[in-house]
């Protein structure tokens, strides 16, 4: 069962009075939570839970797992206390709970679920910890537990209200997708300290999402990650974009559901995928959806994901502040200008390329999925490789070096849906493919809604069915 938060506490809490945002360190799950029920005759009862989840300042959720005494109290009587504590300072608080109701599916089901299977497999309880529903509770009253003297919080190493500050900042101005992408890409980079990350966009056609910009993949032998598919509901990545919530998994998880295994192809096959770029063996991921209005039920503009080799390097501060940068990175791909216009996508005068030299290269097109390969090596498939099958076509036939984007949305052959983003996003996602994979055939953008074809090598093409 799912639905809508019931409404805040019917008097606000006192200006000094603690607050959930103000605890939520204890709610990462690195020291288990203790929660005390009694039945309805007031038998009290005492366990420990596997996670705490933050919902929003007046809620929490707890993983239910088993249908065991603490169950079967709260079912009974719907009152609880929460002892928690803080594992950078050791401070201890309780928290007065109300219990509402379980949630078995849904966003905040799918976000338990996720972290809850990487907390499992780091403590070695994968086969045990499964999460049958969401248990969510109203936070009455927080106090902190008296005795003993809390260690100073750590000084953390950045300022993530600033790092979203500046990195908004830095996003205004963009002249167009592709460079709103890299400035998305820089910025997770030089002010959040992030060292992999992917932007995902999202194919109208086939639902599924390709990466269009990452980093910090180039040295993983997998080539860069342009490219990388991946279907709603599959990985940490899918589930984001499926629910409409940030994913976040804090310790390797062993769970096959939000596992992004490589995709290597098929041995019995030709592999038309391009394999999954990620880290061989992630300890902390995040995956956030890019929404296109606001809302939880926005339409799906893409999906920011990082990840990082240490544990527990995503908290919800970061998440928030990802979240945050996600939601401007939407507002502008909204409000971006076309990268085509009447006056600016007059046809070129016609262009001959001079003769190119060296040894040719096989330029293979399948039309089943309009996959192209070269010289036996998979490079794209899709709109992309209908396009990119087009401009060799073109400049073969005719010489032609030259293009424009109403011409590609104009063309028969070329499979694009009625969206101008499509195309856009399937032109930077071609040229950066190109860049990343063949140093032969190049696009290079000439203008607004145009763009250049650099062909180095004869080639020679050869169509497949």
């Amino acid at each position: 069962m799912s639905g809508p938060l019931p409404r805040p506490l019917p008097r606000p809490l006192p200006h000094d009075a603690l607050t959930l945002d103000a605890i939520r360190t204890c709610l990462e799950g690195v020291i288990p939570g203790t929660i005390a029920t009694a039945d309805a005759v007031g038998t009290p009862n005492v366990s420990q839970l596997s996670q705490v989840h933050y919902v929003d300042p007046g809620h929490i959720a707890l993983s239910y797992q088993f249908f065991n005494k603490t169950r079967a109290n709260i079912l009974a009587n719907p009152d609880a206390q929460l002892e928690v504590i803080d594992p950078a300072t050791g401070a201890q608080y309780r928290l007065r709970l109300a219990y509402l109701r379980t949630e078995t599916e849904g966003p905040l089901f799918e976000s338990m679920k996720a972290k809850l299977s990487g907390i499992a497999s780091h403590v070695g309880m994968a086969e045990v910890f499964r999460l049958r529903g969401a248990d969510l509770f109203r936070v009455v009253a927080i106090e902190a537990v008296p005795g003993g003297a809390p260690l100073p919080a750590p000084v953390r190493p950045r300022s993530l209200l600033s790092a979203v500050r500046r990195a908004c900042e830095g996003l205004r101005g963009a002249a167009d997708l592709s460079d709103l992408l890299d400035r998305a890409v820089a910025a997770l980079r030089d002010l959040f300290g992030v060292e992999h990350a992917l932007i995902l966009l999202p194919d109208a056609a086939s639902g599924r999402l390709f990466t269009v910009a990452a980093l910090g993949y180039e040295a993983s032998g997998r080539g860069s990650g342009i490219g990388w598919e991946v279907a709603p509901g599959d990985g940490v990545i899918g589930v984001a974009a499926r629910e409409r919530v940030p994913i976040r998994i804090t310790h390797m998880t062993t769970d096959v559901a939000y596992s992004m295994a490589m995709r290597e192809g098929t041995a019995a096959g030709i592999a038309h995928e391009i394999p999954f770029p990620g880290l061989d063996r992630p300890h902390s991921q995040l995956a956030v959806p890019i929404l296109a209005s606001s809302g939880a039920c926005g339409d799906l503009a893409g999906v920011l994901f990082v990840e990082s080799a240490q544990e527990m390097r995503f908290t919800y501060d970061d998440e928030d502040a990802l979240a945050t940068l996600a939601a401007q990175l939407g507002a502008l791909m909204r409000g971006l200008p076309p990268a085509h216009g009447a006056e600016a996508e007059e046809m070129p005068a016609p262009a001959v390329a001079p003769p190119a030299v060296g040894t040719p290269i096989t330029v293979r097109h399948y039309a089943g999925d309009d996959s192209v390969f070269l010289d036996h090596d998979y490079l794209i498939k899709g709109v992309a490789g209908a396009i990119l099958w087009k401009l060799v076509r073109d400049h073969t036939a005719l010489g032609r070096t030259d293009f424009t984007n109403r011409e590609l949305r104009l063309a028969p052959d070329i499979p694009l849906p009625d969206f101008a983003e499509n195309l856009e996003a399937r032109l930077i996602l071609l040229q950066r493919r190109l860049a990343d994979r063949c140093g032969c055939l190049r696009i290079e953008k000439t203008g607004r809604g145009r763009f250049r074809l650099l062909v180095e090598k004869p080639l020679r093409l050869e169509e497949m069915q």
